[in-house]
């Protein structure tokens, strides 16, 4: 053998086996492992039962990975969206019924007339996963609108099997009133049947409507209790963690502990009768994206503690319920390479920790390091 490939040979059965990228937090070291690459602005991840997973692409793609490590594949049958700006294909949610039921439900810009506005449906995916069978529309707010931005969008499963719907301002901006009419859709939070129909009915207020006031949220979940939260985008500062009930009025365009990007002042303050303060908020802001709160499988420290991505500074942040802080809840903020821009976090079905990356077009799996 000649000298010089018997010492390369050497040296690579030296060489140590690779190692996932770690990072630190509160409770010790996370080992931070890539499962799935190559995305193009990924949205939102939904489990499959038997470990395959979805991921949802702005721009219209809904990718199937299987739980064997197979090749990625493209689900065939979506909606047809409008992605523009912040607008495309957004949430993916699995019910929890889906053995049964096989139902994939999805939010998306829907282009109506000469704009667009957040829409939800659903459809039943195929025995091999190709295809979306049937996708029908469920919803979608009476007046689309120009321009791209704020679309919301997060569906979530409630306790009861109903579902939740986010949807944004559509940018109307500190003048515009549309989050504060009960009659239209936009900056609201809308609860629905399974088969689309309002699960909610207020007198003179549009079917469906739960909650209002709200100005772009792009986060929502289940704490342990069942109890809906939601994470919004506020303007400069006055980012905010709510917990929506039937009724409520969020304060936006009105409340808010932001100021028009300007510098001018917004609304009448931070505070106003009728109008229900936040759980947590932020100032600057950090455009929170992706909300879970974490069950403690793998990490019980961490039992009940909020999850969300952070768009604009690059960290996967977590807030602890239990702890005071003046603007809400201790929060901790763990940042590495590979928390770029993170759009979603979703715990998977053995506890670990899920995220979405969209400047690294990745999903990771943090859990502790061996």
């Amino acid at each position: 053998m000649p000298k010089t490939l018997a010492i390369l040979l050497a040296l690579a059965g030296a060489a140590p086996a690779w190692a996932a990228p770690q990072v630190e937090t509160s409770v010790g070291t996370m080992a931070i492992t890539p499962v799935a690459e190559g995305l193009e602005e990924p949205w939102a991840i939904g489990f499959l039962p038997g470990g395959a997973f979805l991921v949802t692409e702005r721009e219209g793609r809904l990718k199937l990975f299987p739980a064997a490590g197979e090749a990625p594949r493209l689900v065939e049958g979506l909606p047809e969206v409008a992605a523009e700006g912040q607008g495309g294909l957004l949430d993916v949610m699995i019910p929890r019924d889906f053995a049964e039921t096989r139902e994939v439900w999805l939010s998306y810009a829907a282009a109506q007339g000469g704009g667009a506005g957040t829409a939800v449906g659903k459809g039943r995916l195929s025995g091999d996963g190709s295809r979306l069978e049937g996708f029908a529309r469920l919803f979608a707010i009476p007046e689309g609108s120009s321009g791209g931005r704020h679309f919301g969008s997060r569906i979530v499963e409630a306790a009861d099997g109903t579902v939740f719907l986010t949807v944004g301002d559509r940018g109307t901006g500190p003048l515009g009133m549309q989050a504060q009419d009960p009659m239209r859709g936009e900056g609201k939070v809308i609860h629905l049947n399974r088969d689309g129909s309002p699960a909610t009915s207020w007198d003179n207020a549009l079917p469906g409507l739960y909650s209002m006031g709200h100005r772009n949220p792009q986060g929502a979940a289940l704490d342990l209790s069942g109890r809906l939260l939601t994470v919004e985008h506020g303007a400069q500062g006055g980012d905010e963690l709510n917990a929506p009930e039937q009724g409520g009025n969020y304060g936006w365009p009105v409340v808010t502990y932001g100021r028009n990007y300007n510098g001018n002042k917004i609304g009448l303050g931070t505070s106003l009768p009728g109008t229900e303060q936040p759980l947590h908020y932020w100032d600057p802001s950090i455009a929170p994206s992706g909300l879970m709160v974490y069950s403690g499988a793998l990490v019980p420290e961490w039992r009940g503690d909020i999850f969300f991505g952070s768009l604009n500074s690059d960290f996967l942040g977590r807030l602890d319920p239990d702890t005071p802080a003046e603007t809400g809840y201790a929060e901790e903020r763990i940042a590495a390479p590979e928390t770029g821009r993170v759009r979603d976090v979703v715990e998977a079905p053995d506890g670990a920790i899920w995220f979405l990356s969209v400047h690294n077009g990745a999903a990771y799996r943090m859990a502790p390091a061996e």
